[in-house]
């Protein structure tokens, strides 16, 4: 009896404390600030992570550091995106003369294939003139090895976009090259379907192409077409252009092994070329040959750019891209971009390399 006495005299108590309580609302979540609603794209030029043919040319330690010092940037980003200069496979056979002026083959072992994914790529361009060093079976192999990764690609007439998902975000992404085995940047009518389609598909369009001239004195961007070694390697301003008024919400490239100038045309973000990225052999790494920026973008969720960075790197054979503290690599792709757009491409790149959108 007494305990249920004492029982029901707690009871009580609690009733009144809770009746002379001040009254509280409940806990409303906090809207997001807007830098929480941003999404976060990284962005790389070519990687040919070490070569076996013709001779074997390999980093270190089976090429666990060649990402080290970059890794993060890829792995916080929302989208992380480069171009894979080569194919992953052992054996096949070399469809190219590589004893011959211009002609280099690049073949990485499959057991580099997890770098790619523990540096955090989800997407890789295969519409590029190495992709086919090793024929159709090498390419299949590749394609094998990136799907047991979970990294997706495009670029061929077989696979010509791809939708990456992410945090219930559809990151669409289409690539374009300059060869007659990709999807090329010069055929206008192929490139206006496959954007236009692949549109309604995603809430993100990311295009990226394989174009323009080779080396450090085609470093500035024409106006115009670009011919090298006898084949169009296309105009590359209408060609970002005409993807960005079809939709797309950034267009970057590679391909020049050098980097070349930034433009946001539109509210959208261009990279023209982003150059060699982690090219640790058989790739010339001399002065500007050598800068291998990573590109951080930070967009809204309707595609605008509002902010980003030119993070600087710089390789030396036999190593991945290396901090640049400097920041060198930053300053000169602003010295290309108030070169080649005369100073009227969008935006304001500080000399650690912060971009800022410029309103006109």
């Amino acid at each position: 009896m007494r305990r249920i006495l004492l029982t029901i005299i707690l009871a009580l108590s609690c009733v009144v404390a809770q009746a002379q309580a001040p009254l509280q609302c409940p806990a409303q979540p906090q809207p997001a600030s807007d830098a929480d609603s941003l999404l976060t794209i990284a962005m790389c030029g070519d990687i040919m992570m070490g070569t076996t043919y013709p001779s074997v040319r390999l980093p270190q330690n089976d090429g666990a550091d060649i990402f080290a010092d970059v890794k993060q940037l890829f792995l916080d980003a929302d989208l992380a995106a480069g171009n894979l200069e080569g194919v992953i496979c052992e054996g096949g056979i070399c469809t190219k003369n590589t004893s011959a002026a211009n002609n280099y083959a690049f073949r990485m072992p499959e057991s580099y294939v997890h770098l790619l994914k523990d540096a955090g790529f989800d997407y890789l361009n295969l519409a590029n003139n190495h992709t086919n060093d090793f024929g159709t079976y090498g390419l299949e192999r590749t394609r094998t090895l990136l799907e047991r990764e979970g990294i997706r690609y495009s670029g061929l007439p077989d696979c010509e976009s791809t939708v990456v998902e992410k945090d219930g975000v559809r990151y669409g992404i289409c690539s374009f090259g300059h060869n007659s085995y990709t999807l090329k940047h010069t055929d206008t009518a192929s490139v206006t379907r496959i954007v236009t389609e692949l549109r309604p598909q995603c809430d993100i369009l990311v295009v990226t192409f394989h174009g323009g001239a080779e080396g450090s004195k085609f470093s500035h961007l024409p106006n115009g077409p670009e011919t090298y070694l006898g084949e169009n390697r296309g105009n590359l301003r209408t060609f970002a252009h005409h993807c960005i008024d079809l939709g797309a919400d950034i267009v970057f490239g590679h391909g020049p092994h050098v980097t070349r100038a930034l433009e946001c045309y539109n509210g959208h973000l261009i990279a023209y070329s982003l150059g060699n990225f982690c090219t640790t052999f058989g790739v010339n790494l001399s002065g500007v040959n050598g800068y291998a920026p990573v590109l951080v973008a930070r967009i809204t969720r309707d595609g605008q750019f509002v902010e980003g960075r030119i993070h600087s790197f710089i390789q030396t054979q036999g190593t991945g891209p290396k901090l640049d503290a400097s920041d060198k690599v930053a300053q000169h792709m602003r010295s290309l971009s108030e070169a080649d757009f005369r100073g009227q491409y969008g935006l304001g790149i500080s000399d650690n390399g912060t971009l800022t959108r410029k309103t006109r």
